[in-house]
């Protein structure tokens, strides 16, 4: 069964995930927009190297009614006479869609550049499912930008995949490399794609997010011109970007550890829970006074915290349950707590515990968080380096991806032929080539022949 339903405690990371992205988004000009579900097959296949990357991975609508079976008493049919002249695809991503409703919207240069994201959901029919990072149906925002020339196009696709890196550290507290793909690992009908790569713990590299930049092949194949400030007829200039529940995936395997999620404080439905630990009524309602101070002045601080007062659960099940959540900051307040004025207080990264005074807890809470959030970063980047591996042999890239795993930065050829044979003999593929990779003459670690950079390669998701 290829399709995932996502609970409250997923969704509640993953609108999280969303404002955050959103709020960028639109600090950088874009506005959102939405548009249809279904795309008939002739628009699809306008653009021919995208219907061909997405055509064996579609789902197809081809009647629309049902309708009493005759044959089976209380069952339903398709109703063979309510065939579509049409077939209509379900997107699996919007160029089509969207580039044939940009024909109408764009004239001239006064409608340049259109930026326009959606938050939507594609499908993409998957024969092999995994959880957030392979669903038949997944969520995601997908940016469609038209321009008037080339180095704009370049300079916003460029821009996009910054603010993903930006949002993966800052965010997400997950290191992220920034390339480019090789030609093909491509998405289909780009010129360029942008992409950031991260490191999952199991040493699997794992795609978090693309930014395309499409040059005029939209434009060509849906016909979208402008008439330029000369007067002339011109194609406009294209990109593409987005983001999936995939970020969902891509945080569990960052962070996690055998007792469950460890969520950075900037992506937590709860940033803090409160669990009162009494023996009487009394105490409880005691306890719970001094609690609702405490949550009115954190609150205030920007805070987002939870009094977990469920008489259902006892205080080690409530620690248990948050503990498997990735709350990163549990405070215990017991009767003894209120008569000596201190408070328990407990980090989820490293599960360390500390009896703290209550008076001034709010400033150390947001300092607390702060360094959640970056040691988090820290460990994840201290990862990410221990296993990013330089080879110069092949022996060697074989011996390192069985062993170790991780990203292998090695010198390329720059031909598909020698990615589609290292691909066949080891599972792995080119990730990317760095932005930052420095120009370095080498012999490629297949081939033997003259390379001027190297790239990282790894098995990836």
């Amino acid at each position: 069964h290829n399709h995932m339903v996502i609970k409250p405690y997923g969704y509640a990371i993953w609108e999280k995930m969303q404002a955050e992205l959103d709020r960028m988004f639109k600090e950088t000009g874009h506005q959102n927009a939405y548009f249809p579900l279904f795309v008939p097959k002739s628009l699809f296949e306008a653009e021919e190297k995208n219907a061909e990357g997405f055509a064996k991975e579609c789902a197809v609508v081809t009647h629309y009614r049902l309708q009493n079976d005759p044959d089976n008493p209380g069952k339903l049919r398709v109703d063979p006479e309510a065939k579509l002249e049409e077939e209509l695809v379900v997107r699996p991503t919007s160029e089509a869609i969207i580039w044939n409703t940009y024909k109408g919207w764009i004239q001239s240069y006064r409608d340049l550049p259109l930026l326009i994201n959606q938050w939507a959901n594609v499908v993409r029919w998957e024969m092999r499912t995994r959880l957030f990072l392979r669903t038949a149906e997944f969520l995601w925002q997908e940016g469609h930008t038209a321009h008037s020339t080339k180095k704009e196009a370049i300079a916003e696709a460029e821009q996009m995949n910054d603010i993903y890196a930006d949002f993966a550290q800052n965010f997400m507290a997950i290191p992220v490399v920034k390339g480019l793909k090789t030609e093909s690992e491509r998405f289909a009908g780009a010129d360029e794609t942008y992409c950031i790569e991260a490191l999952m713990q199991d040493g699997k590299a794992l795609q978090a997010g693309t930014s395309h930049f499409l040059g005029q092949n939209f434009a060509k194949a849906f016909d979208v011109k402008f008439t330029s400030k000369e007067g002339k007829q011109e194609y406009v200039w294209a990109t593409s970007w987005g983001v999936s529940t995939r970020l969902m995936g891509a945080l569990i395997m960052t962070h996690s550890d055998d007792k469950g999620l460890v969520l950075p404080p900037n992506l937590a439905p709860n940033q803090v829970v409160i669990v009162p630990i009494f023996k009487t009524d009394e105490q409880f309602e005691e306890i719970t006074t001094v609690v609702n101070e405490l949550m009115k002045s954190l609150r205030l601080k920007g805070v987002t915290v939870k009094y977990d007062k469920r008489d259902t659960l006892r205080p080690g099940a409530k620690f248990a349950q948050h503990e498997l959540q990735g709350v990163p900051l549990r405070i215990a307040i017991g009767a003894r707590d209120l008569e000596n004025g201190t408070v328990e207080l407990a980090r989820r990264d490293t599960l360390s515990k500390e009896t703290t005074a209550i008076d001034g807890i709010e400033d150390k809470v947001v300092a607390l968080l702060e360094e959640i959030q970056s040691s988090l970063f820290e460990k994840a980047l201290d990862y990410k380096n221990t296993q990013t591996t330089k080879v110069d042999t092949f022996e060697e890239f074989k011996e390192v991806l069985n062993t170790k795993g991780g990203f292998i930065s090695a010198h390329w050829d720059g031909t598909i032929e020698t990615e589609d044979k290292i691909k066949e003999i080891t599972k792995a593929t080119i990730r990317c080539i760095p932005l930052d990779s420095e120009n370095e003459e080498g012999m490629c670690v297949f081939s033997g022949n003259k390379s001027s950079k190297r790239v990282l390669f790894a098995k990836a998701y």
